[in-house]
Formats: structure tokens, sequence, C-alpha cells
């Protein structure tokens, strides 16, 4: 479902294909291990091979970045395709996560 790639200043998950009430909760702890077991500051979720998400996988991101605040951690998507942006947006969710267009334009803020 998500591979995870650990660098020396960050983690970056990559979930793959939907995320749905199916799969959420996978997602939801592959990201809370990551968060509480990690000793990186920095988690970057790759959205790149995400075709669809539902309201369940919207869930799982929002528990997951108030995870990373209480943990003081820095939690942020990268490289979200236009219609998984609409929904975001939509939901306002994109003033509550930190958006970056790629890996690499992420990478350019640490």
């Amino acid at each position: 479902m998500q591979t995870i790639l650990e660098s020396q200043q960050f983690t970056i998950i990559k979930p793959q294909n939907s995320i749905t009430a199916a799969n959420a909760y996978l997602l939801e702890k592959k990201l809370t291990t990551a968060l509480r077991q990690n000793s990186h500051l920095n988690i970057l979720v790759d959205m790149q091979q995400v075709e669809f998400m539902d309201s369940s996988g919207l869930m799982a991101l929002i528990s997951s970045c108030k995870l990373a605040q209480s943990l003081q951690k820095r939690f942020s998507l990268c490289s979200i395709s236009n219609g998984l942006k609409i929904i975001i947006e939509l939901t306002q969710l994109d003033n509550a996560f930190e958006i970056f267009a790629s890996e690499a334009a992420y990478k350019e803020t640490l």
C-alpha cells in the first residue's frame, strides 16, 4: 500500500492507489508509527501515486497531522493530483496542511 523511505533529515511515506475506508486505517497506523518511533522531525507524505481519497483518507491525514503537531514534528504533503487538490481545497484543509508541489520543492525548505 505504501513505501517508506528515510533520509538523514526526513521520512517520506508514499501511499499508493486509493485511500478509502477499506485501507485508511493502515495508512494512519503507518503514519502514527513513523511519527512516534522515528527520530526525524520531518515527515513528508508523497501523494503522487494516490488516485482517489475519500473522507476516511482525509481523516487519516488530519489525525496524523494533529499527532505531528502534538509531538512538535513537521508534517507535510506533496505531489497532490488536481483531483485530490480540489477535495482538500473544498474542505478547506489546504490551510491545515503544509503542501508542496513536489518532493524537490519540499527539500528546498530543509
